[in-house]
């Protein structure tokens, strides 16, 4: 994975782990490395994160605990290069993260995608709370007449508080960094910032001490 690069691995990892735990900008992140005497380049940084986000994500899922079967599924705003997009995320009823999907506009495909996506990755889910979204209810209504599901659909707001607050630590992070200039870059940092907030919330199985070890062995 780090082969052919001019920087170690532990170098590369530490810096991408600044990203996404920390929100700091890459000038930011390029000043802090160079206090620990690591001399790179911003934009080195940035490609690391373009670059090893796929592959930290892809290792983590075959790393992740299982989440519950009662699901809170909602929506927030993330601007990209000035225009809104949208970001769909479902946590359980624990509040572990289940999963999330960046698009470029908010439709019915959109939430059908995105709800389609978590099922592969973490299985059926007996219930799904969401808002008043028709979208939403919409994508849940079609899954389960197409593949011949029962899963129900609870439209309780007061519920989806817990997701709804999971938005707020990830969008705080988003402000921290200045926000996105490209649709694909703005992914995969997300990617990056909920694969350190589900470390955080303990949803790796890992016998690491610190955050940090927990994500360094990701990279093997």
């Amino acid at each position: 994975m780090f082969k052919g690069h001019c920087f170690p691995k532990s170098i590369i990892i530490q810096a991408v782990y600044f990203k996404f735990r920390f929100g700091l900008s890459y000038r930011e992140i390029e000043e802090l490395m160079s206090i620990r005497g690591a001399k790179v380049n911003h934009a080195t940084i940035q490609r690391w994160v373009f670059k090893f986000t796929p592959l930290l994500e892809k290792e983590f899922r075959k790393r992740r605990k299982a989440v519950g079967k009662r699901w809170r599924m909602d929506e927030t705003y993330i601007k990209v290069k000035g225009k809104w997009c949208y970001l769909y995320r479902a946590v359980d009823k624990q509040g572990n993260t289940i999963d999330f999907l960046l698009t470029n506009r908010r439709k019915r495909m959109s939430a059908q995608s995105f709800l389609i996506k978590a099922i592969e990755n973490n299985g059926k889910p007996e219930l799904i709370n969401i808002d008043e979204s028709g979208s939403n209810k919409h994508a849940i209504r079609i899954y389960n007449k197409r593949s011949f599901s029962k899963i129900q659909i609870r439209q309780r707001k007061y519920l989806n508080n817990i997701v709804e607050q999971d938005h707020r630590f990830v969008k705080k992070r988003i402000v921290r960094c200045l926000g996105f200039k490209e649709f694909e870059s703005a992914k995969r940092t997300l990617s990056g910032i909920e694969m350190v907030h589900m470390i955080k919330k303990d949803q790796l199985i890992s016998n690491r001490k610190s955050m940090f070890k927990s994500f360094y062995a990701l990279a093997g």
